[in-house]
């Protein structure tokens, strides 16, 4: 359930015979009628309250001063100078716009996420044309909002035509094709047509692989959710051998990460936050990245747990991934249950390769709840 935070924009009815002659104004929503109008910006309208409201929490605080010059006519927007500079203005808001909506579906407000994501492609129209690949990432966040909220038949159109406009842009790259597939899969998924979801996520691992590499953590969310649609088809061996192999990119990236963590104990100034995007990727999806990456282990570990043949091995792996996430992320408690978890799980494997790693973790994280870090004093 999504929860309701306090809006702060005003707005006021507006004076119909105020407009040219002839013209009239559309809501910035839904495209009905406008009746109020932004009291800051005074360029931006609306239909009624609610939707006044809804724009001003998922966009239009961050963006209301940036939409006057590019809403009011001059002198010198009328010239080849001033249109050259609208466009970059408005480059510079599909990128406000694009972050937004990603924030919000990272946390999973997909309402709040609509608004950024339908400016961001009625931007991208007005910059690149209605045809072009380049549309397609605004196509995909559209989408994703409103699978979030169920409008599948929605979701359908829009995928649609992103595919139509990947199709007439031959240039679109390997990111733009993962991550269509990635969502056709998703829809797929949703709707039942099981053997169509698997064709698109076995797409979107080629295409992921090809841009970020094998053992990205990128190219293992499709092996993920490839084995969500064979869990749904009742085929756990498989479920559970593509668990396993996206378990161990993830402890992989992972180690690395802390790794790098600990490096920097010594010298705290230059402590990095941990980077779970991979190579080609914005690292404003970060926090995207970590939720998705809690998401699926947490699922893996509970597929494990809850499995009469219980593997102690995979358990003690996805725990011992989820505990030092936790760690990288600063919660400590979570760190320390999720390892007592990984720890117990180890010494059930008979050659407890994990188990070293795990008390070492375990370790670090205690002595930083009783002590200064390590190489501090």
């Amino acid at each position: 359930m999504e929860t309701q935070a306090t809006v702060r924009g005003a707005s006021s009815k507006m004076i119909p015979l105020a407009l040219p002659k002839g013209e009239e104004r559309l809501c910035e929503l839904c495209q009905k009628r406008a009746q109020l109008q932004c009291n800051l910006c005074r360029v931006t309208f609306y239909c009624d309250a609610e939707h006044q409201q809804a724009d001003w929490l998922g966009i239009h605080e961050k963006i209301c001063p940036l939409l006057i010059p590019i809403r009011t006519t001059t002198i010198l927007s009328l010239q080849r100078a001033g249109r050259i500079e609208t466009q970059l203005k408005k480059a510079e808001l599909i990128e406000i716009c694009r972050l937004a909506a990603q924030r919000k579906l990272s946390e999973r407000k997909h309402s709040e996420a609509l608004p950024a994501a339908q400016f961001c492609l009625r931007c991208s129209i007005d910059v690149h044309g209605s045809s072009t690949g380049q549309l397609v990432p605004a196509y995909l966040l559209l989408a994703e909002a409103n699978m979030g909220l169920g409008n599948l038949a929605v979701v359908a159109d829009l995928l649609s035509q992103a595919e139509w406009a990947v199709l007439k842009s031959p240039e679109c790259g390997h990111a733009v094709q993962q991550q269509l597939h990635r969502s056709l899969g998703h829809l797929y998924t949703a709707t039942g047509n099981l053997e169509t979801a698997l064709l698109h996520f076995a797409n979107d691992i080629y295409y992921a692989s090809e841009e970020y590499g094998l053992d990205s953590t990128v190219t293992c969310d499709g092996y993920f959710f490839m084995a969500d649609v064979f869990a749904k088809q009742g085929k756990m061996s498989i479920t559970r051998s593509l668990y396993s192999a996206v378990a161990h990119t993830w402890h992989c990236h992972l180690t690395e990460l802390l790794h790098t963590h600990v490096q920097f104990f010594q010298n705290p100034d230059e402590l990095l936050e941990p980077s779970y995007v991979g190579p080609g990727e914005q690292h404003g999806e970060n926090k995207g990245r970590r939720a998705e990456g809690d998401e699926m282990l947490r699922t893996m570990l509970e597929f494990e747990q809850d499995n009469s043949r219980k593997e102690p091995a995979q358990i003690a792996l996805v725990a011992h991934c989820l505990a030092m996430l936790w760690f990288l992320e600063g919660d400590n408690l979570k760190a320390l249950g999720f390892g007592g978890t990984a720890l117990q799980a180890s010494q059930l494997i008979p050659n407890r390769d994990l188990t070293e790693a795990i008390r070492g973790l375990l370790q670090l994280v205690q002595s930083l709840q009783t002590g200064p870090p390590p190489g501090s004093g």
